[in-house]
């Protein structure tokens, strides 16, 4: 598994990140303090803090095409 923070400051960057993550068959969780929604789900991620940086966890070993697509979105 692998966990970063990200930022999603925009409609258009949840977009973004909604569609990079639909493109890979394992399962992508963010968290907000105590919440946990899917990383697919736009409403789920529109249910959390966003003025805060979220916390991604990848739960797959080698996630490396992953991770270079939603590098702009790290903090």
């Amino acid at each position: 598994m692998k966990s970063f923070n990200i930022m999603l400051k925009s409609i258009n960057d949840v977009k973004d990140f909604v569609n990079i993550v639909n493109k890979y068959d394992f399962d992508v969780d963010l968290s907000s303090g105590r919440y946990v929604v899917d990383a697919k789900s736009i409403m789920g991620i529109f249910s959390l803090d966003l003025s805060k940086p979220i916390k991604v966890e990848a739960h797959v070993d080698d996630c490396q095409g992953f991770c270079d697509e939603i590098k702009k979105f790290a903090v």
